[in-house]
């Protein structure tokens, strides 16, 4: 073991040496305010970044450093912020999650940020505190190729799509609604948006929540944003992420495929899509030719699928060619693709593929497994997400300050089950949920790790099977196959080593878990911090749905006093 956390050193020194000798230092400055904001028509309170939701586009090249410095004047918020899919290898602390990696930004106090983007690639960023993502408080981070090294692809030009639900309800009324009994639901969003801007219909008297003037379908705020202008023959990358805090999306363009090229930060081997469906967290780069009619504008369209999406009103932009006459389509917008159709959903899952040539084999078996059983249920009369029976809560000292002080009774020192009785399990009928608990998974430095992730249907009367994407701080992960029902490890287990075999996995932070189905990945432990892998859909975490996974915290150097000040460490210093 000693050995390994040497060699786990002695790589962090050298990826840190590694960097280009042009790397950059990129600094930012942010006020996070609240402000009136009408982004589909309706006036409410958005938290937002210098004045602005969504946030400004970061753009760096791999191996340069991003100073972010955040200043908190929400006068009775805290904040935080998370730097979505970057590894932050070497810089846990700067993960940006309340509770697990930081103690929060205090109001009217200032946090920075610093760390290394050590990968090219299409990430995000958002706010980590609570349900605070809700309000509008993200954006993208475009990390590019260094100076002359060449992408396996051409384009034209590129444009960023940044995908969001919204609510005309407030982040408190919803989180208070969720921990009451009987809880109350978020329900469906009101709008979908696409670079922060959409329209509601305000016709309804109800639409401005008998504010009278909540709701103005012509304010300046609001409307079909162009998404880009197109020259004929012409290819374009968009680089699509999706920070929906509910709703699983398609994305389409009238009369135009799509290539997707990039997930998560990997290449993949070219698919041709009519529509993208893209999951709260994920991440692609698709390529688009110009190649239709120059003289017209055509619909990008995101609409809800997995969900009813008959109380979201759709996204809408416009993709306008330079020539065209007028700057709106004539023709009516996509109707996008059956919102149930699960199987679409699962094939193009499964269509993604490592690009040869740029392939990343995974560890050929696991040192450990890991099959995780998300349930709701209730305890102590609350409604609850919980994984293997242990609703996840996040203790007043951060994990990662817990552990790495031996700061024993900031959370459980039992761990959660490693599995749950999968032989009597009935997917509309799982067990309940046991205890809400502070507790981490404590995996080997250098490990290779395999997760199941079984979903079930969620008890009378809803009893449907919802899609959960989860997401995994710190690493990327081997995606080894998905499938329908109930995993049977007898059965199933072996395919997973096969899969990996094969070769050509796709590697994300992202992945779906369908309904009635599972999700398998791999990944090696060997990124000394604690780390979230949650369900990335607001609600859910909120009500539990994730684990922590700790490793190496031993090896880190000596903690920032600046992720401090909270719980156990308040007033003190270590």
């Amino acid at each position: 073991m000693r050995t390994w956390r040497l060699a786990v050193l002695a790589c962090l020194c050298a990826a840190a040496a590694a960097a280009p000798a042009e790397a950059k230092t990129h600094h930012h400055t942010w006020n996070i305010t609240y402000q009136y904001k009408s982004p589909d028509c309706f006036r409410k309170l958005a938290v937002t970044i210098n004045g602005e939701s969504p946030g400004p586009t970061i753009r760096a090249a791999q191996g340069d450093t991003l100073v972010v410095t955040v200043h908190n004047m929400l006068d009775t918020e805290n904040t935080a912020i998370h730097w979505h899919g970057i590894r932050q290898i070497g810089s846990p602390w700067a993960d940006g999650t309340a509770g697990v990696t930081q103690c929060p930004i205090l109001p009217g106090e200032t946090f920075t940020y610093r760390f290394v983007v050590d990968r090219p690639g299409t990430y995000m960023y958002h706010a980590h505190y609570g349900m605070q993502r809700v309000a509008g408080l993200d954006g993208m981070l475009v990390v590019s190729v260094p100076d002359g090294v060449a992408e396996p692809f051409a384009y034209d030009g590129e444009h960023t799509v940044l995908l969001m639900d919204w609510w005309h309800q407030s982040v408190y009324e919803q989180a208070v609604g969720l921990a009451s009994v009987p809880m109350v639901f978020v329900g469906e969003p009101q709008s979908l948006l696409i670079n922060g801007r959409g329209v509601f219909n305000c016709s309804p008297p109800a639409a401005s929540n008998g504010g009278g003037a909540a709701c103005n379908a012509f304010g300046g705020e609001c409307g079909w944003p162009t998404l880009f202008t197109a020259s004929p023959g012409k290819t374009y990358r968009l680089r699509i992420g999706s920070l929906t805090s509910l709703a699983s999306l398609s994305f389409e363009i009238e009369g135009h495929t799509m290539t997707v090229v990039e997930a998560d930060g990997y290449y993949v081997t070219p698919v041709v899509v009519k529509n993208l469906f893209i999951y709260s967290g994920e991440t692609y780069s698709v390529l688009v030719t110009a190649d239709q009619d120059p003289s017209r504008s055509y619909w990008a369209a995101s609409h809800v699928v997995s969900r009813d999406p008959t109380k979201t009103a759709p996204g809408r932009a416009v993709v306008r060619y330079a020539s065209a006459a007028v700057d709106h389509p004539r023709t009516p917008p996509p109707t996008g693709p059956r919102w149930n159709d699960t199987a679409s959903r699962v094939a193009q899952s499964r269509s993604f593929a490592a690009l040869p040539g740029h392939v990343e084999p995974p560890p050929a078996r696991p040192d450990r497994v890991l099959l995780l059983l998300n349930t709701q249920s209730k305890i102590d009369n609350h409604t609850k997400w919980a994984i293997n029976g242990v609703s996840l809560s996040f203790p007043a000292t951060p994990y990662l300050v817990a552990m790495k002080h031996g700061l024993r009774g900031e959370f459980d020192q039992r761990p959660p089950p490693d599995s749950y009785d999968h032989g009597s399990l009935n997917l509309s009928s799982p067990p309940a949920s046991l205890a809400v608990r502070h507790a981490a998974y404590r995996l080997a430095l250098g490990s290779v790790v395999d997760v199941v992730l079984q979903n079930t249907a969620i008890p009378p009367p809803n009893g449907r099977s919802e899609t959960h994407p989860w997401h995994l701080h710190g690493h990327d992960f081997w995606v080894l196959g998905y499938g329908e029902g109930k995993f049977v490890p007898e059965v199933d287990g072996p395919g997973l080593n096969a899969a990996s075999a094969r070769g050509g996995a796709v590697m994300k932070n992202t992945v779906a878990l369908h309904p009635m189905g599972w999700t398998a990945v791999r990944f090696r432990a060997s990124n000394p911090g604690v780390w979230l892998f949650h369900c990335h859909l607001e609600a859910h975490v909120y009500m539990g749905m994730g684990v922590v996974f700790e490793e190496g915290v031993d090896v880190l150097p000596r903690l920032p006093a600046s992720i401090m000040g909270c719980g156990r460490t308040k007033g003190h210093h270590y």
